[in-house]
């Protein structure tokens, strides 16, 4: 292969999914903080794979496979993070958007058809009557007032055959996510284990992320851009990340101050608005 060509080829991918790719951090910096939050302790690379290990083992004993589909929607933070990575590790999981009223949830679950419904625990929320009218069973998400970030516990969903397959490889669908639906009715996009590392790993590669880097997220979670290109780009690089609960620019600075990233993921409205709030606050000083 001539020189200049060579030069321009893409490196291979060193993890062939998601569990395969916590579990390389895990073995090499498992002190190392993975996720972190406001208000809550970091959780370790360490910590996060065993967590993502435990939770595969309690959806597996719930009869959740490999090939199937569960529905999360979930609050933006570090719970939905890394329950999307939870469910992705051993089947197909579908984020959806928590401010969906119930005829768009009744829509996406129709044309989903998931196996299950993981939400918060004692809510009576849209998507949980949503899925409970479909028949679509629903597993409890709770998380304890001092546990670190990320950390939680599921429940529900019992009298199932536990599932003895095998975690999820390369081949099989790790994320459904919705089109933005702008010109038509939103379609359902499967993204296998091998695409979201691939990508985690070339956006990673674009923004030259190391271990020292620390990302402030305040996109939601559900979106493919700040999933695979924010957090787990910085994943994928060692780095950490910190999952905010949204765009609050009434708190943007002071998470600044608090947790120091060295870049931070936001779409053009919100650096719009952190713009503005950063003009308003200078002019009142």
């Amino acid at each position: 292969m001539p020189a200049e060509r060579s030069k321009h080829t893409r490196p291979p991918v060193p993890f062939s999914s998601v569990a395969h790719l916590l579990e390389h951090q895990a073995t090499h910096i498992p002190d190392a903080p993975a996720i972190l939050a406001p208000g809550r302790a970091p959780l370790t690379y360490g910590r996060l794979y065993q967590h993502i290990d435990k939770m595969g083992r309690t959806l597996r004993d719930m009869g959740i496979g490999h090939r199937d589909r569960i529905a999360v929607v979930l609050p933006n933070g570090p719970e939905l993070a890394v329950a999307v990575f939870a469910v992705a590790a051993i089947g197909a999981c579908a984020p959806l958007n928590p401010a969906y009223g119930s005829e768009e949830l009744d829509r996406y679950l129709a044309d989903l058809r998931p196996r299950a419904l993981i939400t918060l625990a004692g809510i009576d929320s849209p998507a949980r009557r949503a899925a409970l009218s479909r028949g679509i069973r629903v597993i409890e998400l709770s998380t304890a007032f001092d546990a670190e970030a990320g950390l939680f516990a599921l429940t529900g969903y019992q009298g199932s055959v536990p599932s003895d397959e095998p975690v999820s490889s390369a081949g099989d669908v790790a994320l459904l996510l919705p089109t933005s639906g702008t010109t038509s009715r939103p379609k359902i996009v499967p993204l296998t284990h091998a695409n979201i590392c691939a990508s985690a790993c070339a956006c990673g590669a674009a923004l030259a992320l190391r271990e020292t880097d620390r990302c402030l997220n305040i996109v939601p979670l559900f979106h493919s851009y700040s999933l695979n290109a924010t957090v787990l780009a910085s994943l994928a690089a060692g780095a950490s990340v910190v999952c905010a609960p949204g765009c609050d620019v009434n708190r943007f600075f002071a998470w600044l101050t608090t947790f120091q990233p060295t870049w931070y993921s936001g779409v053009p409205t919100m650096h719009q608005a952190i713009l503005t709030h950063a003009r308003h606050n200078r002019l009142s000083d």
